[in-house]
């Protein structure tokens, strides 16, 4: 469900990549998912700003299965 609701998103052009992107837009978010190998920090920012998120799989995976060339921790729905 959630890697359909982020392809969804990333058509839409509503998703932002990265900690410091999210942690700028914050609780006007809708969504935010983490890869499961994610630092401790970018896990305890996110816990620090009181933003709620899910786990997902690896950034190896995510990238795959999104398409994306790049590696990302953090993906978020506005």
């Amino acid at each position: 469900m959630s890697i359909k609701e982020i392809k969804e998103a990333i058509e839409d052009e509503k998703v932002i990549y990265g900690i410091n992107q999210t942690l700028k837009k914050g609780k006007k978010l809708k969504r935010i998912f983490i890869a499961k190998d994610s630092r401790d920090s970018t896990v305890e920012k996110l816990d620090e700003a009181e933003l709620e998120f899910d786990v997902l799989k690896s950034k190896s995976d995510l990238a795959k299965e999104l398409n994306l060339d790049f590696y990302t921790e953090v993906i978020s729905i506005q």
